[in-house]
């Protein structure tokens, strides 16, 4: 009994200096003054304030992370670096935010990359779109896959990386070809090309790549710009496709579904993500959780930028 009453009181001296140290702004020193204890003991009731919940500290600032979610996401898959977001309560949409976040990861990125190799897509748009003047100097990209649209609706892989390229200082090596051919054959004709070969090349030496991930579903931007329509994107589905990562559509397991039309697509493959020292995968939204999950699981990237709602959801998944 004697035992319960002091834990009791010292759930009680918990509160009262929690309410002291962050309502009233008091010192311990001032703390312990007024509650009759040490400033000692008052260090350990904080301590023991904040590890039962008494005390929740919320960091509100729209450019916030999630440190605890990041430090998960990197025991449970590796990764060498992680960046969580919140979900936006500022009116801005989770994706402007995750790109805003990349944009800052990329700023602080050390070493610099010499050359950086970026995908396109709406997310790559955001992230440019993000990135201040002066991000960088003599930062060269290279797309890593092509992009030229077949629609006029869609913006071109090539706006995302000239921007990219002029906002670090650096200059632009373009892949001027569609992501998707009708024929394998095509695909390697065009690849021998001295000129594109040389663009490839370059793209496999590049010093850290950026991407994001597609869904598997009619809103994809191969489906918005004409490669794919949406009863292909229903077949890829009906394969165990769960998204694409540079316009090549892989399982949960994050293996190529479709092999001839792997065959047909224009870049980088899977391995060169995957053997590369840094990879920065950015992907946040419900609607992208599957493909997330198999970025993550299956080491297509060594940096992985998401928000909150995704990260919880890929950590409680592992747990089971």
């Amino acid at each position: 009994m004697a035992a319960r009453d002091a834990t009791m009181s010292d759930e009680l001296l918990s509160v009262r200096a929690a309410e002291l140290y962050y309502d009233d702004v008091k010192t311990q020193d001032e703390i312990g003054a007024l509650l009759g204890i040490t400033r000692w003991k008052v260090g350990r009731l904080l301590a023991q304030a904040r590890e039962s919940g008494i005390i929740r500290i919320e960091i509100v600032h729209p450019r916030a992370r999630r440190l605890s979610l990041e430090h998960e996401l990197m025991a449970r898959f590796g990764l060498r670096d992680a960046v969580v977001v919140p979900v936006p309560s500022d009116g801005s949409t989770l994706q402007a935010r995750v790109a805003e976040a990349a944009a800052d990861y990329l700023q602080a990125l050390r070493p610099v990359p010499r050359t950086l190799g970026v995908s396109w897509g709406r997310t790559l748009d955001e992230i440019a779109e993000r990135l201040p003047n002066g991000w960088s100097r003599g930062v060269d990209v290279v797309q890593i896959n092509g992009g030229v649209s077949l629609n006029t609706r869609s913006s071109t892989a090539a706006a995302t990386a000239v921007t990219i390229a002029r906002k670090g200082g650096g200059q632009a090596t373009l892949l001027p070809i569609p992501a998707i051919l009708e024929r394998r054959e095509t695909r390697l004709a065009i690849e021998a090309d001295r000129a594109v070969a040389g663009v490839l090349e370059r793209a496999a030496e590049a010093s850290a790549y950026l991407y994001s991930a597609g869904v598997a579903d009619e809103s994809s931007v191969l489906v918005d710009s004409g490669y794919l329509s949406p009863g292909d994107v229903a077949e890829l589905v009906r394969k165990g496709a769960v998204g694409d990562v540079v316009g090549r559509y892989i399982d949960a397991n994050g293996a190529i579904v479709d092999h001839d039309l792997d065959e047909r697509t224009v870049g980088l493959g899977l391995d060169a993500l995957r053997a590369a020292t840094t990879s920065i995968a950015v992907v946040a939204g419900r609607a992208k959780q599957q493909v997330a999950r198999a970025i993550v699981r299956s080491a297509l990237c060594t940096v992985f930028v998401t928000d909150e709602q995704t990260a919880a959801a890929l950590v409680e998944e592992n747990k089971s």
